[in-house]
């Protein structure tokens, strides 16, 4: 009887855990779900865009905007997670697009069986083995002494690009994709073809980072960007930590760069320039380095500002340039930190309380902003226009620009909605702190 109720109370235990072990895996799976939404969400997203804008300067666009996604998050490998600031990290998307069309061109010469979809995969190994060469002394320095191996080497690297014509042609190599083993039936000879290619590697590339960013090494790269000494006391190499950061970088830089040669069917020595990597670290800056997303909407923005607004103004690069110092200097996290800091209001149920602050304040600022673009754009054309052509096109509206009611209509719309924004400013600013501090929960106050 004894032994029969040991064996009884050992079953019942024995159930009992599994039951545990049942509901904690079944707690478990709607988190899981939650997690793959967004990926899932993405890449119905990326098929059904082509669908929706089928025209071809249309997926062009977006092809610009995916490969400058990938670009942009690998830079943000080296800047947000692992915190080295580098000015020449463009030199990997060079290498990456030099090798791409290399390896294009020579299977088509010697027919052979490469299909054009895992070129970039060569491109991205190529920018590896290029990236573990420079890393191995650019790694071992941070801050200010980084930023300036990166910026000398992207010099030197420029310069070579004019002396080694065997590997970069004078700064330009051309190609054709469609000469290419077809890949399925499909010669990519449709622009839809290749958005789905640069999409798919897309999915894979933000994919992986984002795998990264959450292996021990991403986490300890964390570390080593907050606190290198902490990091080296807890037995920890920062230079390798860095090191390892670095070649993943150079690896995916090198897959948007062979993404980009095979987009665009050339690769140039604009993409090893210093200019190139300036790009990038204002993209970044621009979404919002402290979070992974945030070079995702950087990329986003700064195509559009570049694709859209370059086709109605010859300006963009001013309006990019004041928007990236606003940026810098009131909004140091970026679109990206502007979004998370509403996480919080939204949670509470409180978001309702800030509409109407934000419509009295924003929408004047916005108002007031474009009235101020209005005035340089009515400067810049005054002055540069020919003989004869005082007629110019602003906002769908044309009129002469010797007529002055254009100019006092935007001068006193952009006063206008400065000075409106400015005085329902202190409203919003309560608004906000009643929104995150309801009565009696302020930390500073009783």
């Amino acid at each position: 009887m004894g032994l029969n109720s040991s064996a009884f109370r050992r079953k019942r235990v024995h159930m009992t855990r599994a039951s545990q072990t049942t509901h904690t895996a079944a707690a478990k799976h709607p988190s899981l779900l939650s997690s793959m939404l967004p990926w899932g969400l993405a890449v119905l997203l990326l098929l059904t865009l082509p669908h929706v804008f089928v025209a071809n300067s249309t997926i062009t666009i977006m092809n610009q905007m995916a490969i400058t996604i990938v670009f942009a998050l690998s830079y943000n490998m080296l800047l947000g997670q692992a915190g080295m600031l580098s000015f020449g990290h463009a030199i990997y998307l060079g290498f990456g697009g030099f090798m791409c069309i290399h390896i294009m061109n020579y299977a088509q010469a010697q027919n052979l069986p490469v299909p054009l979809p895992i070129l970039p995969l060569f491109a991205g190994l190529f920018s590896l083995g290029m990236a573990t060469l420079i890393g191995a002394f650019s790694t071992r320095r941070v801050g200010t002494v980084f930023a300036m191996i990166s910026l000398g080497v992207v010099e030197l690297v420029a310069s070579f690009s004019v002396v080694f014509y065997s590997f970069f042609r004078g700064g330009g190599v051309s190609g054709d994709r469609t000469l290419g083993m077809p890949f399925f039936g499909v010669v990519f000879l449709r622009q839809i073809e290749v958005y789905y290619l640069i999409s798919f590697w897309l999915v894979l590339s933000v994919f992986l980072m984002y795998v990264f960013s959450l292996t021990p090494l991403g986490r300890m790269a964390n570390a080593v960007r907050d606190n290198p000494e902490r990091a080296e006391f807890l037995g920890y190499s920062a230079q390798w930590v860095r090191f390892y950061s670095f070649c993943g970088a150079g690896f995916f830089a090198g897959v948007a760069g062979g993404l980009f040669a095979i987009n665009y069917e050339i690769a140039t020595a604009e993409n090893l320039s210093v200019q190139a990597s300036g790009i990038v670290l204002m993209i970044a800056f621009l979404g919002g380095v402290g979070f992974f997303f945030g070079p995702i909407l950087g990329a986003i923005l700064f195509t559009l500002l570049k694709t859209v607004l370059g086709m109605h103004t010859e300006l963009w690069q001013l309006y990019v340039g004041v928007l990236f110092l606003a940026t810098v200097m009131y909004f140091p996290s970026g679109l990206a930190g502007i979004l998370m800091m509403h996480v919080p209001v939204i949670r509470q149920g409180r978001l309702s309380s800030l509409l109407r602050p934000y419509v009295g304040t924003v929408v004047p600022a916005v108002i007031g902003t474009l009235a101020v673009c209005a005035c340089v754009e009515l400067v810049f054309h005054s002055r540069h226009i020919a003989r004869g052509g005082q007629e110019m096109t602003l906002f769908w509206v044309s009129f002469q620009t010797t007529n002055p009611v254009p100019w006092l209509i935007a001068a006193t719309v952009a006063v206008a909605g400065i000075w409106l924004s400015r005085r329902n400013a202190p409203a919003l600013a309560s608004a906000w702190h009643a929104a995150h501090y309801p009565p009696g929960t302020h930390p500073d106050r009783p």
